[in-house]
This record gives C-alpha cells, sequence and structure tokens, in this order.
C-alpha cells in the first residue's frame, strides 16, 4: 500500500513532477545508503574489497536475484546495462550468411543498432515483423509475429515490455511456442523486473536480459544477463580479462569470463538484495497493482485530450505502469523541452518510426495531482502553441 512514508524513501526532486521513472528508474533512500556503504567499504580497503570481500558479496546478490527471479544464482552475471548484455549474446550468437533474427518493428533503438551491426557482419538478416497496432489479444499478437518464421530463423529476439510503446508483449507463449519450433529465445527485459512477475525456470527463454536499475530501483548500471546453461559456453566475453583462462578457476567459466573483468566498482550490484528487502517491507505486490490502476485510470483522459486512442486494451494483458500515448508534433524535442522549461515535468516524447509517443511513468511515489498538472500543461499547450497537432 503506498504511504506519504513510502513516497518520502525516494530522492526525486519534490520541484519536479516526474513521470518519467521508466527511463532510468529512481532510487530509493535505504538502498543508496547501502550502495554509498559499499563504495566507503571499497576505498577504505580496495585490494580486499576487490579480490575478497566484494565476490562473496556479489554471490549474495547474485543468490538473492535468483530467488526473485526463480533461476539459479550461477545462471545469472551482472551487466551494467543491457546493451552490454545484448552485445554480449549478439556478438557471439552463432550466425551464417542467410540466417534470420526475428524481431518485431516496436523495440528498443540501441538494441535494433547491435542486432543490424552483427548480422551485417556475418550475412545475416535482422527481420522486423510490423506489429498491428493498437493490439486486441495475445492470440492474435502471437499469430501475427510468427507469421515471420521460416527455415532461416535461428533466435527470437523480442522486448517484455517496450520503451517507446509501454506494451507487455506474451513472452510466455512466445518462449512456449518457440521452443516447440526448435527456435532460441532472447527476451529483452529491461523494463520487466518488479514491474511484471517473472518466472525464469517456466518461462523457457534461452537468454533474458533486465535492468535492475529501472522497477527494481537499485543504483544506476546494475543489470543482470541470464543465459541458459546449454548457451552459456557460447558466450566469449566482451573484455577478456582474469577471469578467462583463470588460473584460480571458480566452477563456471560463465561466472569467470563475465564477472572478472579488471578493477571497476560494482557496488551496484550489491544492492539487489537491499533492492528485494525494500519491496518486501512495503508489500510491492500491493504498491504495483495501485501504480497500475492510477495508468489505467487516467489512460483515456488523455487519449481523449489528444485525440487517440489505447494503443492495446486496458488491462494486465499489455498495460501496466507505463502508458504511451500516440501524438502528432512536428518537434518531439521541442515539446519535450518546454513540458520540462515551462511546466517542470519530466516526461518522455519518443518518436517511434512514423509515430510518436507521450509517455508516461507511475511509481509509489507519483499521485493523481501528478498527473493532473500534466493535464492542464498538455491542454495549455495545445491551446497557446502548435507543438501538438490535434486533427
Amino acid at each position: 500500500m503506498i504511504t506519504e512514508q513510502l513516497r518520502n524513501e525516494f530522492l526525486v526532486r519534490k520541484d519536479l513532477t516526474f513521470l518519467n521513472f521508466g527511463s532510468f528508474g529512481a532510487c530509493p533512500k535505504p538502498i543508496f545508503e547501502r550502495y554509498q556503504q559499499y563504495q566507503l567499504e571499497l576505498e577504505q580497503e580496495p585490494v580486499l574489497f576487490i579480490v575478497k570481500t566484494g565476490l562473496d558479496y556479489l554471490q549474495q546478490s547474485r543468490e538473492a536475484l535468483g530467488k526473485f527471479l526463480h533461476a539459479s544464482a550461477d545462471d545469472l552475471v551482472y551487466f551494467i546495462n543491457p546493451s552490454h548484455a545484448v552485445n554480449l549474446v549478439a556478438k557471439n550468437f552463432p550466425l551464417k550468411a542467410g540466417d534470420e533474427v526475428l524481431t518485431t518493428n516496436l523495440e528498443y533503438g540501441a538494441c535494433d543498432r547491435t542486432w543490424e551491426y552483427y548480422c551485417a557482419q556475418a550475412g545475416a538478416y535482422y527481420k522486423k515483423q510490423s506489429i498491428s497496432l493498437p493490439l486486441t489479444t495475445k492470440e492474435i499478437f502471437v499469430e501475427e509475429f510468427f507469421k515471420g518464421v521460416n527455415n532461416r530463423t535461428r533466435l527470437i529476439f523480442i522486448s517484455h515490455i517496450t520503451s517507446s510503446t509501454g506494451l507487455r508483449f506474451p513472452i510466455e507463449e512466445i518462449c512456449a511456442k518457440a521452443k516447440q519450433m526448435g527456435i532460441p529465445t532472447f527476451i529483452d527485459g529491461a523494463h520487466g523486473p518488479a514491474q511484471a512477475p517473472i518466472n525464469l525456470n517456466s518461462l523457457g527463454a534461452d537468454f533474458f536480459t533486465g535492468a535492475c536499475h529501472k522497477w527494481m530501483m537499485t543504483p544506476k548500471g546494475s543489470t543482470f544477463l541470464y543465459v541458459n546453461k546449454a548457451y552459456q559456453r557460447l558466450l566469449d566475453p566482451l573484455v577478456i580479462s582474469w577471469g578467462f583462462n583463470s588460473t584460480t578457476p571458480s566452477h563456471s567459466s560463465f561466472l569467470d569470463y563475465h564477472q572478472t573483468q579488471g578493477t571497476r566498482d560494482f557496488s551496484a550490484f550489491l544492492c539487489i538484495p537491499e533492492a528485494i528487502q525494500f519491496m518486501n517491507k512495503y508489500n510491492w505486490t500491493e504498491v504495483s497493482k495501485e501504480c497500475r490502476d492510477m495508468v489505467k485510470l487516467n489512460a483515456m483522459k488523455f487519449c481523449e485530450l489528444l485525440n487517440s486512442q489505447p494503443l492495446a486494451p486496458l488491462t494486465d494483458d499489455f498495460i501496466l505502469q507505463l502508458f504511451s500515448i500516440p501524438i502528432k508534433t512536428n518537434d518531439p524535442i521541442q515539446l519535450k523541452n518546454c513540458l520540462f522549461d515551462q511546466y517542470k515535468i519530466e516526461i518522455p516524447v519518443m518518436p517511434h518510426g512514423d509515430s510518436v509517443f507521450l509517455r508516461y511513468s507511475i511509481q509509489a511515489f507519483n499521485t493523481q495531482a501528478h498527473l493532473d498538472t500534466l493535464y492542464d500543461a498538455v491542454s495549455n499547450i495545445i491551446k497557446t502553441t502548435n507543438l501538438i497537432e490535434i486533427d
């Protein structure tokens, strides 16, 4: 349940209407304080921390995350962001000339660029299957998506929850069907952990990356990559360092290769147990539900204001704590700047292909007053500027 005490746990500036939690998250005070304690411990005895105690903390962190995600800790390794994780897999995945990686036309731009680069290197094709909007049912989505499969499809790469549209895709059904067809799956779950339930044991994805610094609220630069044991030996590290052909190998070359990569401050990784404890303290299942309810309660009001329509039915199948509204503007950057500079509203205006979306995120510190402020600002911009077009 969202309380004033919980709202006060966040460090977000009180002079802003902050509706952009989805981009980089926001770390609550207890988690951030634990982060600083780890950093202080690192500086007080750097050698001990980097070669001994920090590694013990990493093990504890992966075990806590494994329980949270229903996965073995030995199948999880940390990276600073999902882009690094996607690059690791894309660089190593065995593609040949003529092979295809199937995705949608609604994926995150950095990931698209990564796969386009490595597919081009191999002479393979990164195939963006067009998805019809608005979505209607999970069954129709799956049917439409799998029309892109053929005998050259070597991997499916797809978002759990998309960045620009904020839509939750039916990854459970996608992974199940792909497994029946013998096609490995890689889920870009950057927005998934703590926004949607995740059970990696039952999901059946072969690769899954998620950003802990988003909805899990850890400090910035904290991401995991899950890899099915059958694929772990495919993945040479992005950085060759002490863990590669280690003189003191652990029980897992997967962990050695990707966890032991020279001097770095990995304190953010260590805060995951604190984040899980924080969520347990405040009954995060109920907190998340209240946030989703606020998202949906306001959705039609904004769509009507902008003469638009929702991108999917307003159910948990498709809409969680993010809501993207199609908007017509000739200058997304100027509109975003106007909302921030004149109205002190932090919210993304996100181009994607030929479309532009105004996306609001709702987290525990948000109130109805924040969305009312956004509504009033957008109404005023429509009346007083030509930044937003209404048919």
